[in-house]
């Protein structure tokens, strides 16, 4: 999918729904909340969400199991690193594309044309005013590619590269649906709650051939990730984000199809997704056929034709 890039705009949206933060000593030994721990680390709340996202930054649920909150150990642990708090927010420094080919010392031009061929993979993106796509990208991942790839800063492309270009491909919203998908699923609780992260990018069609049994489908739709934030809101701006979600090439999607498959089949190993009157916890289930051979010999075949297996890694989607 071709997304336009700009790189100024007032439209801000984020990866996903998280809490947590810190830069002095927390309240006397207690777990605190995600504003006051990003205070106590020195972090933006932005700054903070982002570092929770990327693991960089632990959290604890309270008694209630409702509230997530950062531990005083967690707190001393990060003020305790070398160069705090400096090395933490350099961690989780964002840079758009004007910024990222400074860092790489490349025109724009040419950072845009390594990104829309899958060489580096956006952490978050905006929606300037005109409702163009504004691509951030993490700067120490930047950095590391031209350390990694100095090849690719200077002379012709690699034909290869300009293949894909040719072609009109655009990796950067795949790449980024890949990354935000693996950080959910580091997440997530429980097999149905991954499943519910696999599920959720399939469209209710593709859904339904994969999981034909409506109270699983309900289950699932009830676990789905939190919808990407846009700020400020409004039906323009969700149509974008809506299409950024939504994979549109059959590779991506016979991947989305077949990790739910596996998916599944961990979460009915032991538990069903809840009948009507049973609450909303699953519960057991007798053993039924299962799909899993071929879900998984079809996601071999994938990664096999898949540049880079980009999909479904763990984090780093770059296909160059």
């Amino acid at each position: 999918m071709a997304v336009a890039e700009a790189d100024r705009g007032d439209t801000t949206v984020t990866t996903g729904t998280v809490t947590s933060g810190a830069a002095t000593t927390g309240s006397a030994g207690k777990a605190v909340t995600p504003g006051r721990a990003a205070w106590e680390l020195g972090l933006k709340r932005s700054e903070f969400e982002l570092a929770v996202q990327l693991g960089h930054i632990g959290m604890t649920v309270d008694a209630g199991g409702a509230r997530r909150r950062v531990a005083p150990e967690e707190t001393a642990r990060l003020r305790a690193t070398e160069g705090f708090p400096d090395t933490l927010r350099e961690r989780v420094r964002k840079v758009g594309t004007a910024a990222a080919a400074e860092l790489l010392g490349v025109s724009p031009g040419r950072f845009t044309r390594l990104a829309r061929a899958g060489c580096f993979t956006p952490v978050s993106f905006r929606l300037n005013r005109y409702r163009a796509v504004v691509w951030m990208y993490l700067a120490a991942e930047v950095e590391e590619f031209a350390v990694n790839q100095p090849a690719l800063l200077t002379g012709r492309t690699p034909e290869e590269l300009r293949g894909r270009l040719a072609a009109g491909e655009d990796w950067r919203a795949r790449n980024w649906r890949g990354r935000r998908q693996v950080l959910l699923l580091r997440r997530a609780e429980g097999a149905w709650a991954r499943a519910a992260v696999l599920a959720a990018p399939l469209d209710p069609v593709q859904l339904a051939e994969v999981v034909d049994d409506p109270y699983e489908r309900a289950y699932l739709d009830r676990l789905r990730p939190e919808p990407v934030a846009v700020r400020p809101d409004s039906p323009a701006a969700r149509e974008v984000v809506d299409r950024l979600l939504s994979p549109d090439d059959p590779d991506e999607i016979l991947w989305c199809r077949t990790s739910l498959i596996l998916a599944l089949e961990e979460a009915r190993a032991a538990l069903g997704a809840p009948r009507p009157g049973e609450g909303l916890r699953p519960t057991a289930v007798a053993a039924r056929p299962q799909g899993g051979g071929r879900a998984r010999a079809l996601l071999a075949k994938w990664h096999r034709r898949e540049p880079g297996g980009t999909s479904g890694g763990d984090g780093d989607h770059s296909v160059c």
